[in-house]
């Protein structure tokens, strides 16, 4: 089947739900058995790793038909929910490294990765190599005797640096060492990080899963070998999302083809004319465009992009940045993504790298573009240009 019709099938059970198309909510804590008999047989169901419904932090049926949508769409084997992204991370490393292990992180990586190799990781005796994202296959030089996993994300926040994913992964693999993705900017749908070769794909699902801006929640899929690890340590981490926020993922996942297709296509529209706006703008950052440097990587692994993309401005004083970002009618200023809204956001590559220093001295701006017309996205943001040449 294709994607398309996966995410309209997948995690669905209407004939053990009376008919009922979507998959119901459980709250759940608590689950009672009949007999002492089912409860030993619960109990070594669980104990041999089978998927059921023990207790509500282990799943309810609500948590599984989410967990089998996102298998079903990224390719993973297993998969599980998280009550936010960066729990889906923090669980996804925690799990292949313990006290004396070295993990190699790219230097492009969303900025609470990087904290918690900064300070968590350093606590557990955990050490951090953070390395250029263009490396590729020189990933191996930096490979050591204690490393454990090489953490990759594609495109990188804040500079959407392409990464070659298939290279990094069969080094890795060849030195013995466990990969982890975020594929969060591209979603299960237009990145199959299996499929280049990752064990581990984590994913913030609040943006694009979600979709309308209202829910916290992570998911974290792994092939069969890797799952074992995922699943030990994520359970002793007590680690649960909400039945409420579980279905409304759920339900997210369903129009998940029509709104990245949609973001995806507004967002090339508004790049392109950004670019032509080169009185102001000294680069616009999009792999999906042709002069991007990490374009033909992604027209070979990806199968679509988002709409989070970023631009850096020529050199311009705080006024004229003010005038163009206060003024927008369209553009929230904000955190995080991936829902139906535009934002816009003024960001400092360089307080996040340590190995590649940004070039680039103007403002960089990071936009998310939603699903509003472009022409109205472009209008506002005409009209806000206007202002900083005008405040210039």
């Amino acid at each position: 089947m294709k994607d398309e019709t996966k995410l309209v099938t997948a995690g669905r059970d209407p004939e053990s739900n009376l008919g009922i198309v979507n998959p119901p909510v459980y709250h759940a804590s608590t689950v009672l058995y009949p007999t002492l008999d089912a409860l030993d047989q619960s109990r070594k169901r669980r104990e041999g790793g089978e998927r059921g419904v023990y207790y509500g932090r282990m799943g309810t049926p609500t948590t599984f038909s989410l967990e089998d949508m996102v298998c079903e769409v990224e390719g993973g084997d297993r998969c599980m929910v998280y009550p936010s992204g960066l729990a889906a991370i923090v669980a996804a490393l925690m799990s292949f490294l313990k006290a004396g292990d070295h993990v190699l992180m790219v230097d492009s990586v969303y900025g609470p990765t990087r904290r918690f190799c900064d300070t968590l990781a350093k606590r557990i005796d955990v050490s951090t190599t953070f390395y250029d994202p263009t490396i590729g296959a020189g990933i191996a030089d930096l490979i050591q005797d204690n490393t454990r996993v090489v953490y990759v994300e594609a495109p990188g926040s804040q500079t959407f640096v392409m990464q070659d994913i298939p290279a990094i992964t069969k080094a890795a693999h060849a030195k013995g060492c466990t990969v982890i993705m975020d594929n969060t900017w591209a979603s299960p749908l237009f990145c199959k990080p299996f499929e280049l070769g990752v064990d581990v794909s984590v994913q913030a699902g609040t943006k694009y899963i979600v979709g309308h801006s209202d829910v916290m929640i992570g998911t974290a899929s792994a092939t069969a070998a890797a799952w074992p690890e995922l699943e030990v340590t994520s359970r002793m981490l007590g680690h649960t999302a909400g039945p409420d926020d579980v279905y409304l993922a759920q339900r997210g996942m369903r129009t998940l083809s029509v709104r990245m297709n949609q973001h995806w296509k507004n967002g090339l529209i508004v790049a392109e004319w950004l670019r032509e706006q080169e009185d102001v703008i000294e680069c616009v950052m999009h792999p999906a465009l042709p002069n991007d440097p990490g374009h033909q990587l992604w027209k070979r692994d990806f199968k679509g992009a988002s709409g989070l993309f970023g631009t850096t401005l020529k050199p311009c004083p705080r006024v004229a940045l003010a005038a163009l970002i206060d003024g927008l009618q369209l553009f929230g200023m904000g955190a995080s993504w991936g829902g139906y809204e535009s934002l816009v956001l003024p960001q400092d590559p360089n307080a996040g790298r340590t190995v590649t220093p940004w070039p680039y001295e103007g403002q960089c701006l990071r936009f998310h573009i939603g699903l509003e017309d472009p022409e109205d996205l472009i209008a506002d943001l005409d009209a806000g240009f206007n202002r900083l040449r005008a405040a210039m």
